[in-house]
């Protein structure tokens, strides 16, 4: 995985999936540490969260699956389809925790879409839209930005769209 570059179009798709964790994640209040397109052996990319102070939603198990499917629905929206295989290991995570919160399948798939819905809600509002788009476009021009940086766009672009 890190031996060939990627063609230009997955990592732009890439940079989007990223951004969308990472703007998720400040939406819901959870600071990020670093986003990367930089691939290793295990991924594409990586959003990594800073596991520090921050106050936690009335529901960490229902906002980290938010997370989780972020990059996923962000990719989507920039593609104009999901591609599923690309996040698998996103996809794994989302159903462990939401089989702690589900008791049966049906639970479980239901609860996905719903909180599948509800993240396609929030990227879909113009300014969190914004902040995807912008950092992705840092992501490309400079492969890695700091939590700081990705704080600033989306900063920036939810001030623009303030009402």
């Amino acid at each position: 995985m890190d031996s060939a570059p990627l063609p230009q179009t997955e990592l732009t798709a890439t940079a989007y999936h990223e951004a969308g964790h990472a703007v998720v994640a400040l939406f819901l209040g959870r600071p990020v540490h670093e986003v990367t397109i930089e691939p290793n052996s295990l991924r594409l990319g990586q959003c990594r969260l800073n596991k520090g102070n921050f106050k936690p939603s009335k529901d960490v198990l229902e906002g980290e699956i938010l997370i989780l499917l972020a990059g996923v629905a962000a990719e989507a929206r920039y593609r104009g389809d999901y591609r599923w295989e690309g996040a698998v290991s996103d996809l794994r995570q989302v159903r462990h925790f939401s089989s702690l919160r589900a008791t049966n399948i049906k639970q479980v798939e239901r609860l996905e879409q719903r909180l599948l819905n509800k993240v396609e809600h929030i990227l879909s509002q113009a300014g969190p839209w914004l902040a995807v788009e912008e950092i992705a476009r840092e992501l490309i021009s400079r492969t890695t930005i700091s939590g700081r940086s990705a704080r600033h766009h989306f900063d920036l672009a939810m001030e623009r769209f303030a009402k």
